[in-house]
């Protein structure tokens, strides 16, 4: 079990000194569309956002009216992405930890200690992972529901740019849908190509480029 989303692994660190406590997170990492996106975030104690919690665990409604507090009442939030061309060069596993710090490198200011959710980071600032982060650290959740709003509203834009996929509705996820419509139409050129349907789609189509229906 994950937990409740408190503020124990914050306080755990300030017992030790440290006063700028970033949590930060990843969206989309499943995703066979679009980039992942990174947020990181250093909630100010004495501004408290009741709510917080685990991204996936909230309606989007309630994701965009927390993300309102976060950046109004954070000491310091940065957004990063990693593109799916990168994604496909690295591995969506590198490319997740290079949003992440990226996104802890842009905060101002710096954060001197850093809550991850589940994944070590190669940054010279002390960091703990935590296990189910995003449903056990406020300042790890606060982080996923930025990311979280920033990329829902990527997708929104990008769906008006490839229509037909309905990447509004699933926001690149391999759902029923996105996969039929991947197998018909083809990939766009920010789907990511080192991920197994993606290729499947295209070799579909190329097989049906080799040997056309006869008229």
């Amino acid at each position: 079990m994950a937990g409740r989303c408190t503020r124990r692994y914050e306080r755990e660190a300030g017992r030790l000194g440290f006063l700028r406590i970033a949590g930060v997170d990843e969206v989309g990492r499943g995703a066979l569309f679009g980039p992942v996106v990174a947020a990181a975030v250093i909630l100010n104690p004495a501004r408290r956002i009741p709510g917080l919690d685990d991204s996936k665990k909230l309606t989007a409604a309630r994701r965009r009216l927390l993300s309102e507090k976060i950046l109004e009442r954070a000491v310091a939030w940065a957004v990063a992405e990693v593109l799916p061309e990168r994604i496909d060069a690295w591995n969506i596993y590198q490319a997740s930890r290079q949003a992440m710090e990226r996104a802890l490198k842009d905060l101002k200011p710096p954060a001197d200690f850093i809550l991850s959710d589940a994944m070590r980071l190669e940054l010279p600032i002390p960091c703990r992972a935590v296990i189910h982060g995003d449903a056990r650290s406020v300042s790890i959740a606060a982080a996923s529901i930025l990311a979280k709003v920033y990329r829902d509203r990527l997708l929104e834009d990008w769906d008006r740019e490839f229509p037909g996929y309905g990447l509004a509705r699933h926001k690149g996820y391999a759902t029923r849908e996105h996969l039929a419509r991947l197998r018909q139409q083809g990939p766009t050129p920010l789907h990511r190509r080192s991920f197994a349907p993606v290729r499947e789609s295209l070799a579909i189509l190329h097989a049906a480029e080799q040997n056309p229906l006869p008229f």
